[in-house]
């Protein structure tokens, strides 16, 4: 059963996440009752979500809008949410004042694998979204110049996982459109 609104209200420890945000240029998530904090993503990493986010936009069907930096719950969860790069969710969530996306509106999430913080994004983040029901997960890594699109979560798991290297396109089935991977750039 879904939280209801007041259920998802700031919890002390969310209230505790806010509290090391306002405090640094960290970005906080929770993630499995943890706060994991994160330094602003170097240009590379932001250049990517970037060109992601301007090949999303537009191409979008109507009901749907692309969102960076903008957080989502794990159902039946108060406390528990994460903030990926970028996520397409349901284009109302753009007109709320709600600060958490339900995940059942939330159709794809993108993480570009952070040079100090891997194995949140290739390892932890990879059962939370299956966890929160999120139809597909993708995965750009510029350290090795690949991407990994996880697709039908069940049970804590992806079942499907279809991976490529920079240069070969992301099909994203479910949206009805192709991400062009040819200018992302790797990590020096």
């Amino acid at each position: 059963m879904a939280l209801s609104p007041a259920e998802r209200a700031m919890t002390p420890l969310r209230r505790a996440a806010e509290a090391v945000e306002e405090a640094s240029a960290l970005r906080v998530e929770i993630i499995r009752g943890v706060l994991v904090t994160a330094p602003p993503p170097c240009g590379k990493h932001a250049g990517i979500i970037n060109a992601v986010a301007k090949q999303l936009l537009g191409s979008l069907p109507a009901h749907l809008d692309a969102f960076q930096v903008a957080s989502v719950s794990l159902p039946d969860d108060a406390d528990d949410y994460a903030t990926p790069d970028l996520m397409v969710c349901d284009a109302a969530f753009g007109e709320s004042d709600d600060w958490l996306a339900d995940p059942a509106d939330v159709e794809l999430v993108v993480e570009v694998v952070s040079k100090g913080n891997s194995t949140k994004d290739t390892r932890s983040m990879v059962t939370w979204y299956a966890d929160a029901g999120i139809p597909a997960y993708l995965l750009i890594d510029p350290r090795d110049g690949t991407w990994t699109l996880r697709t039908t979560p069940r049970d804590g798991e992806f079942l499907g996982s279809l991976r490529g290297r920079f240069g070969e396109g992301v099909e994203l089935a479910a949206l009805g459109l192709k991400i062009a991977t040819d200018g992302f750039v790797r990590y020096a």
